[in-house]
């Protein structure tokens, strides 16, 4: 079994995630400033064999400045861990997270009120289990 920790990028906030390749469900972790510390931290704690960060696409897939800053930010992820760093496009997964945590919540199966936090590390979840349902063998 592998473990895959997966993140949502983001300048001021980073999304995590956490899945494996056995069941292929991931559950959102929590949202982070962008620092080195606390994703070291998560990392110790989960030991992943590997990392997935979500690729911020434009609609027509075209690249934008926050591409970019994501893809430094796994090739630093990579580096800095010694783990292979796979991307996922992760176009409408902010949307996708919106709906799902609605959906929770008017189902009673989230209690607490919604915070812009949950957002990021449901972005997150749906990154991974987006990654892991395309890479299934």
């Amino acid at each position: 079994m592998s473990v895959f920790l997966s993140f949502d990028y983001g300048t001021k906030k980073i999304g995590v995630g956490v899945g494996d390749d056995i069941t292929r469900t991931a559950r959102a972790l929590s949202t982070v400033r962008p620092d080195w510390a606390l994703l070291g931290k998560l990392i110790a704690d989960w030991q992943p064999n590997a990392f997935v960060v979500g690729l911020p696409l434009g609609k027509d897939g075209e690249e934008q400045t926050i591409t970019r800053a994501a893809r430094e930010f796994a090739r630093t992820l990579g580096e800095r861990y010694k783990k292979p760093v796979h991307f996922c496009d992760e176009r409408y997964s902010s949307v996708a997270a919106q709906s799902s945590l609605r959906a929770q919540r008017a189902s009673g199966e989230r209690k607490h009120r919604l915070k812009a936090t949950d957002e990021d590390a449901e972005a997150a979840r749906q990154i991974l289990e987006q990654f892991l349902n395309e890479h299934a063998t």
